[in-house]
């Protein structure tokens, strides 16, 4: 077997992130992204959100999964074993049933769903909307948000991000996963 293709037998990791529009998981995800090459760990990310972006939606046809699978396939064959994905309802349980599925080759999943206030969210949201589509935004992130406190399983860790950078809130994250090599790890 060749040196790319040498660790497909070994086991794979997942990182979850999911939350209401607002809360700030691309922003999160970009900064694990970076602290976790800083510390030289081998990893890819993956915003969800784009695998089935179309109009007409394509949800009906499983294409995120599917995109996914085919992602997840490239990477692993270039030897990654840990992925970080970003997607609002990614925290929920038949969802991470569903992506896991995809992947193909039974990963261990950390959940994370990352919380807010309205009030935050609202104010997230007015930073990047412009135009009549605020409310509208802004009500179904609202929506979402209950409909994912209400839903996920407890194995699911809640990060909140009121009031708090993004450099720590990504730190916490990475402490869930235990991602970091123990060279790295801050003594806190």
């Amino acid at each position: 077997m060749d040196e790319v293709n040498s660790d497909l037998g070994v086991p794979t990791e997942a990182l979850f992130i999911g939350g209401r529009s607002g809360v700030g998981k691309s922003s999160v995800g970009n900064e694990i992204h970076a602290q976790l090459s800083a510390a030289g760990v081998r990893h890819c990310l993956i915003e969800g959100d784009f695998l089935d972006m179309a109009h007409p939606p394509t949800w009906e046809h499983g294409l995120a999964e599917r995109n996914l699978a085919g992602m997840w396939a490239n990477y692993r064959a270039l030897g990654y074993r840990r992925m970080i994905y970003t997607n609002t309802a990614c925290v929920l349980g038949e969802v991470i049933d569903q992506l896991t599925a995809a992947m193909g080759d039974s990963p261990n999943v950390i959940s994370v769903l990352l919380t807010c206030t309205d009030d935050t969210a609202l104010r997230r949201l007015s930073q990047r909307e412009i135009g009549s589509a605020l409310d509208a935004h802004f009500e179904r992130s609202a929506t979402m948000a209950h409909r994912l406190n209400s839903g996920c399983p407890r194995q699911v860790h809640r990060v909140a991000t009121d009031d708090r950078s993004i450099a720590e809130i990504a730190a916490e994250i990475i402490g869930l996963a235990n991602w970091l090599p123990p060279e790295t790890r801050s003594v806190r």
